[in-house]
């Protein structure tokens, strides 16, 4: 049976540079969908079946941190990539708040971006779990099931994580009271190590943190210069 081709939105309002990055990656056996603004991008998103998009930050009708939004609400795994000019720190860090796996500044050479996305599309069908490792972990008085995402406190409500978040917490709970170095982290769940990468990371250790603070006998601590610990109290699991 032949393989399907690798499927992209890409939204770009800057009609030339919009076409030159489709037929590069049309070269490169990518079926590519363009959109010129935002509204068209998210019709083009509800009416596909994408793999990976391609966002340009910047756009009319609709910017990219706006479509990225939408798009996580419907799906939570799709990878997204932002392109855009801008390169302050506050608007990256957004980016990587509205859902992106990556975040591109221009200009960048084409190759650029076919190595960035082959490494995302790379990551994203990797088999995160290996089938020897457990599925379902116990942390203080919170259960976690890895293959359904799914953490839970005592008696309360279930609280669904994102697949990266859930990703990250099974890593921790991998490594439970041992010092989890932040380059090992970012390699098997990122696949790579760099400031963009480093902020997005801190971004999930945050969120769960807010997660298990309802048990004061689990804390995910920092490690300075090393990386991160799940600390659970032994007195937690007796």
């Amino acid at each position: 049976m032949e393989e399907q081709p690798i499927r992209i939105l890409l939204c770009e309002d800057d009609q030339n540079f919009g076409d030159v990055l489709r037929s590069y990656l049309e070269m490169h056996d990518f079926e590519v969908v363009l959109a010129e603004d935002g509204n068209k991008g998210w019709n083009a998103y509800q009416n596909g079946d994408f793999d990976v998009c391609i966002l340009d930050v910047m756009m009319p009708k609709k910017d990219g941190f706006t479509l990225a939004k939408e798009i996580r609400s419907k799906d939570k795994e799709v990878p997204i990539i932002f392109l855009t000019a801008r390169s302050m720190k506050e608007d990256i860090l957004e980016g990587f708040k509205s859902g992106a796996d990556d975040y591109i500044t221009k200009p960048f050479s084409s190759e650029e971006l076919l190595m960035r996305l082959q490494a995302i599309l790379k990551r994203s069908r990797r088999v995160v779990a290996d089938k020897e490792e457990p599925k379902q972990f116990t942390i203080g008085e919170f259960h976690f099931n890895f293959p359904l995402r799914l953490l839970k406190y005592k008696e309360e409500e279930e609280q669904k994580l994102s697949p990266k978040e859930a990703q990250l917490l099974k890593l921790f709970c991998l490594n439970m009271n041992q010092v989890m170095p932040r380059s090992e982290a970012l390699t098997k769940i990122w696949g790579e190590d760099n400031y963009f990468t480093a902020r997005s990371m801190d971004v999930f250790i945050t969120k769960l943190r807010k997660y298990l603070k309802e048990d004061d006998n689990v804390e995910i601590v920092n490690i300075h210069g090393n990386g991160f610990q799940l600390l659970v109290k032994e007195e937690a699991n007796s």
